[in-house]
């Protein structure tokens, strides 16, 4: 398969099959996609995998952290629903950064990390492993980043949730690039 065809054909899975994911799976496809590019070689990131009762434990905190925000006004089974829906998730990859003062750095790493990202989700599409790239307001609660082993002066940015699936969504449009094009003159 080609990588545009890869690019054009990789969705964001929401629904997962209960198949396992193979934490050795996720590092070998990690060991690919830290060669995306990174200014001065800085290799920002560094990654928290969470399986089973790691897991578990994750999206129980985040139900907590939501409860009164997310979820205020529904009825208890669409609560359940979405805590069910969660915790079928077969696992979680939390990618962060460091947080740097100096705005060009703090950019320059962002860029990196969310390139590594792309790089992990299309290498992961290859292996038939789908996953959803996932920035709630609970990344920035102190006490989900310290659950979840969050350093003091780290930035999540992302939390991925993973999963072999069994059906592929279909495309949504994008628009055409040339519509987005100018040339300076």
């Amino acid at each position: 398969m080609s990588i545009a065809n890869t690019i054009r054909e990789r969705r964001s899975i929401h629904r997962f099959s209960d198949r396992p994911v193979d934490k050795e799976l996720v590092l070998s496809l990690l060991k690919d996609a830290v060669w995306a590019p990174n200014h001065g070689l800085r290799e920002p990131w560094r990654f928290i995998y969470a399986a089973g009762e790691a897991k578990d434990r994750l999206v129980r905190c985040v139900m907590e952290l939501v409860e009164g925000t997310k979820m205020r006004g529904w009825d208890e089974e669409k609560k359940a629903k979405f805590v069910q829906t969660n915790l079928a998730v077969p696992a979680y990859l939390i990618v962060v950064m460091p947080e740097d003062p100096r705005p060009h750095i703090w950019e320059e790493d962002l860029a990196a990390v969310s390139a590594l990202i792309q790089n992990f989700q299309l290498l992961a599409w290859e292996r038939e492993l789908g996953m959803l790239w996932h920035t709630g307001d609970y990344i920035f609660n102190r006490k989900f980043r310290e659950m979840a082993g969050v350093q003091p002066g780290e930035k999540i940015v992302g939390v991925l949730r993973m999963g072999h699936f069994d059906e592929i969504p279909p495309a949504r449009p994008r628009t055409d690039a040339s519509e987005r094009f100018t040339e300076l003159s």
